[in-house]
């Protein structure tokens, strides 16, 4: 090998510039969930609230694929058995009515940016 002493440092640079987001965040704190409020025009969600932090994105695609594919727009809680529109505008901001406050602080904090805001009207702030 000529050039060994070269390789190797090229791969030391590359294994080094590969790892730097691991290792530049160690000690960093942790990922906090963001505290939010709870409706006040609303009892419950459509689901638990566990089950929706998990699985909304999900359940917003499945939305989308039963009512632009299928024309279905009734939705069945696995929770409490009610039938719900099928509509992120509709239903699901009707009881969080601040994109501000409900979407974007966790959505934020999780550095995401959903694309739902490309198609639906976001609502507007202090109504």
């Amino acid at each position: 090998m000529y050039d060994g002493g070269k390789i190797i440092a090229g791969i030391i640079v590359f294994l080094g510039l590969m790892t730097f987001p691991f290792w530049y965040n160690v000690g960093q704190a942790a990922y906090k969930t963001p505290e939010l409020q709870k409706p006040a025009n609303a009892k419950q969600c459509i689901e638990t609230a566990e089950w929706m932090k998990a699985e909304h994105m999900q359940l917003l695609n499945e939305w989308r694929d039963e009512v632009v594919r299928n024309g279905n727009r009734l939705y069945t809680s696995k929770q409490s058995g009610e039938h719900f529109e099928m509509s992120l505008q509709k239903t699901c901001m009707s009881c969080h009515t601040s994109k501000k406050e409900f979407c974007d602080k966790c959505h934020d904090a999780a550095a995401v940016a959903p694309y739902c805001w490309d198609c639906h009207i976001a609502p507007k702030e202090g109504m």
